[in-house]
């Protein structure tokens, strides 16, 4: 709440919305590609079960774990520049303190997203847009574990009754409640490279884990967690709850439409 009341004081309610831009369409995204190779995994291994001739198409955990991983890597290497710019963004507006002090000097407009991207590009180049990707690629963990824990959580719903959007919703938000909890050191370690700039140190990932160990105790791990939990499960519950919903309906309108030919 003090870094909230310090935002609104400093840059008002806007600068509590800095980076949205980048920010919906990273989610967009991110979720977009994610679901579309996880999907695509899911359906080829349901594929291999029939051909096996398995009793059950439902995947096991392996299989899980497996679709995540591919899923996860894929939406790695094509939307980690997307997440560069946006915590740019967002750590951009930090430096606005300086303007309330006696004889700063005259800071310009805020950048747009394109803004920001042409300027990292101009300066850093290319390879700045992957900054702290191999974190990132550690991370797919999350996805790993969120959708793992839910699609093991589903599996026993559906042994006692039909899946709701409601049981969607809460298992989806308890699944990356863990998966956060679990991964959120390299999440923290991931923006710090996102926002570290082309002339400070490189550090390593390790390298980066011990240092803020060194300097702000294992605490310094988690700082924010509260928020980037409660932002993520929420995220995850709604995804959740309105993905099956909205597959079922885009499967009966084709079907419907094939039907109509």
């Amino acid at each position: 709440m003090d870094a909230v009341r310090r935002i609104v004081q400093r840059e008002g309610f806007s600068g509590l919305y800095s980076g949205l831009e980048s920010a919906l369409f990273g989610i967009s995204v991110t979720n977009f590609v994610y679901y579309y190779w996880f999907e695509w995994t899911r359906a080829a291994f349901e594929k291999a079960a029939v051909k096996a001739g398995r009793a059950s198409k439902k995947l096991t955990t392996a299989e899980s774990m497996i679709a995540g991983a591919i899923a996860g890597s894929a939406t790695v290497l094509i939307t980690n520049p997307i997440w560069v710019v946006n915590t740019r963004m967002t750590a951009r507006k930090s430096d606005a303190e300086d303007q309330a002090l006696p004889g700063a000097p005259e800071k310009k407009a805020r950048a747009s997203t394109i803004g920001t991207l042409m300027d990292l590009l101009r300066r850093e180049g290319p390879t700045a847009l992957f900054a702290g990707v191999l974190p990132a690629l550690v991370l797919v963990i999350n996805p790993i574990l969120q959708y793992t824990i839910f699609e093991q959580l589903k599996n026993i719903v559906e042994r006692r009754r039909r899946m709701t959007p409601k049981d969607a919703f809460y298992l989806g938000a308890l699944g990356k409640i863990l998966a956060t909890t679990i991964t959120y050191p390299y999440i923290t370690v991931k923006s710090q490279m996102h926002v570290a700039s082309k002339d400070g140190p490189k550090e390593s990932l390790n390298g980066s884990l011990k240092r803020i160990i060194r300097e702000e105790g294992y605490t310094g791990l988690y700082k924010g967690i509260i928020p980037k939990v409660t932002q993520s499960a929420i995220t995850a519950a709604f995804l959740f709850a309105f993905k099956d919903v909205l597959y079922d309906m885009m499967v009966s309108a084709r079907k419907r439409s094939r039907l109509s030919k």
